[in-house]
């Protein structure tokens, strides 16, 4: 038995948006840490590159749209089909169509929601299904579900109403999740982040922008993808297992508060 307090070992995990950036940090930190991963993103080419880097981890693959609620659907089936079962889930997909409000069409409006805020909801009630019907069957080794918000959705952000309306839009579905399904030991919880290092972040991280929001971080500097995948690989183990309902902002003290 592993007692390792933050192990994966045995916990068959989903993550979304796994490709590239954050995901995929998340992605390989969980494989490390002994889960069987299941790494969903729309990009194949991309997902392809990571199954070739894991070699034969235990690592499934699957291209799709989260916004797609049939799809979320398929790929919890994959996994239950391929690992057993589905213990933990990661919503992480994202895209950003940037505009200030008196210029963004509903059409960049409506992209951003419907991958961060629509398609976190299919995954989670997808996932939740499957936890939930094993908790009914007698299983109490309950699941985690950790879906990715940010400062943005916390404090709003210039430029993108979409990406702020639908981050702040994320906590309420942790806290509405973390109600409703603690009884079950399925516990719900926010990771948000500030600036980390991945392509979403070049405009801010350019000399235009960086020395405005590195004055704001108090650990003066950027977050790099393998540093943040640790708190939620933290919430997804048993490390984690009396946190539920929460939201952990993971941005080098740009948000201080109680």
């Amino acid at each position: 038995m592993d007692c390792t307090p933050n192990s994966l070992q045995g916990k068959s995990i989903i993550v979304t948006g796994a490709a590239q950036g954050i995901g995929r940090a998340i992605a390989r930190l969980a494989l490390d840490l002994g889960a069987q991963v299941t790494a969903v993103d729309l990009n194949a080419e991309a997902l392809a590159e990571l199954r070739l880097a894991c070699g034969d981890a235990p690592l499934l693959t699957l291209a799709g749209s989260v916004a797609d609620a049939e799809f979320a659907a398929h790929a919890v089936r994959e996994a239950v089909a391929r690992f057993g079962a589905v213990h933990g889930l990661v919503n992480n997909a994202g895209v950003t169509r940037p505009a200030m409000i008196e210029k963004m069409t509903a059409q960049a409006w409506q992209q951003v929601i419907d991958v961060h805020l629509t398609g976190s909801f299919h995954f989670l009630q997808a996932a939740g299904r499957h936890m939930l019907e094993r908790a009914r069957a007698g299983d109490a080794t309950g699941g985690a579900i950790v879906n990715i918000s940010s400062d943005a959705g916390r404090r709003g952000t210039i430029g993108q109403i979409n990406y702020g309306a639908a981050k702040s839009g994320v906590l309420g579905l942790t806290m509405c999740a973390a109600r409703e399904w603690g009884k079950y030991a399925i516990r719900v919880n926010t990771v948000g982040f500030g600036v980390v290092e991945t392509p979403m972040t070049e405009t801010i991280r350019s000399d235009k922008f960086r020395d405005t929001y590195l004055a704001q971080i108090p650990l003066g500097r950027w977050a790099a993808p393998e540093e943040v995948a640790r708190p939620v690989c933290f919430l997804l183990s048993d490390a984690g297992s009396y946190v539920t309902g929460q939201h952990l902002s993971v941005n080098g003290g740009y948000t201080i508060g109680l």
